[in-house]
């Protein structure tokens, strides 16, 4: 196990652990360094731009995936068919080539990971306009720029980006991992304190299955990952069942924030793999597929992205698609046809 997945074991267990014991006094650092700095904006000592049409932001408060590029897409989609021309800024996470670089880039689907990210790629593969750079404002008027029909623009992962004024905040939560051991990095998961979700416009809850849930999450609104075809990365259009899986000796890979939310998505399909995590956003080699015996690899579309060029016939990924609280979409509308008004 690296370091890296024994501190993520340690920040999600039950209370702290020598490790994170041991880099308590940096988070207590930490918060103060993030408090101070999100007061500076509000008192406007720190510089916000505001672009010339509205911005939802999609983020979370803890590190790690919790579903915001699922959420932003099918955000997208649903404002798309009210009528909407959304466009998507991210700041480009994932990157290995000119990963610090300040100038705007337009994604476009034959874009390589490496130079844009894999979010961003999966974004603009789904047909919408994407721009990224560090400076998420500075991405918002090349993407502008270049699409002036673009009316709304949701900035993927940008809760704690203060620089790019917004219209919407929405925090997404992933239930099954929660806030994990409470505290701040890097003694625990957290970004900001829980006391954050009092002041955005809706905190959604990633719920495990594909089905809504019963009941909807106390004082917030639900989302779900949903997924069953599988496939080749080699080949797109060659698609299986999950069912072709069951009883092959398979082997998973996973370089996503949180990887057993896809393992256990395969174990509820029927698939029982050899589960392989990786960080999130790992740039894959062929090494890392080097599995002889295995009569499948599966893989999330993520990270399919960056095994493409040696994939084999025995890849395959699973494209996830959110469903979202019909209810989150008739919020949004309401705040973006309430600024229309103003």
């Amino acid at each position: 196990m690296t370091f890296a997945q024994r501190l993520t074991a340690a920040w999600y267990a039950s209370e702290l652990k020598p490790l994170t014991l041991a880099l308590t006094p940096l988070a207590i650092l930490f918060a103060a360094v993030a408090t101070t700095r999100r007061a500076l904006y509000r008192a406007g000592v720190l510089r916000v731009e505001r672009l010339p049409v509205p911005v939802i932001v999609v983020g979370n408060i803890t590190v790690g995936g919790s579903g915001k590029t699922p959420l932003v897409a099918a955000l997208a989609k649903a404002l798309a068919e009210h009528g909407w021309h959304p466009g998507i800024v991210s700041r480009g996470y994932g990157r290995t080539r000119d990963a610090t670089a300040a100038s705007p880039r337009l994604v476009t689907p034959d874009a390589d990971p490496a130079d844009v990210g894999d979010e961003p790629l999966l974004l603009a593969r789904a047909g919408w306009p994407v721009a990224i750079a560090p400076d998420r404002s500075a991405a918002g008027r090349a993407l502008l720029a270049a699409h002036p029909h673009c009316d709304v623009i949701l900035a993927d992962d940008g809760l704690q980006h203060y620089a790019l004024a917004r219209d919407v905040e929405i925090a997404v939560v992933e239930d099954a991992r929660g806030f994990g051991n409470g505290w701040r990095l890097p003694a625990g998961p957290l970004r900001e304190g829980p006391l954050r979700l009092a002041s955005v416009d809706a905190v959604v809850t990633l719920v495990a299955g594909d089905a809504a849930p019963a009941r909807t999450p106390a004082g917030g609104f639900w989302m779900t990952l949903a997924g069953d075809r599988f496939h080749r990365v080699a080949a797109p259009e060659v698609t299986a069942e999950a069912e072709a899986f069951a009883g092959s000796n398979v082997h998973a890979v996973a370089g996503i924030g949180h990887p057993a939310r896809f393992f256990r998505q395969l174990r509820g399909l029927g698939i029982h793999a050899v589960a392989h995590p990786f960080p999130d956003h790992h740039r894959f080699v062929a090494a890392d597929l080097a599995f002889p015996n295995a009569e499948a690899i599966l893989m999330t579309e993520k990270d399919a992205l960056k095994c493409l060029a040696f994939a084999d016939a025995r890849c395959w990924y699973l494209p996830v698609a959110a469903r979202i609280d019909p209810a989150l979409v008739a919020r949004v509308e309401e705040k973006l046809r309430g600024l229309q008004a103003a």
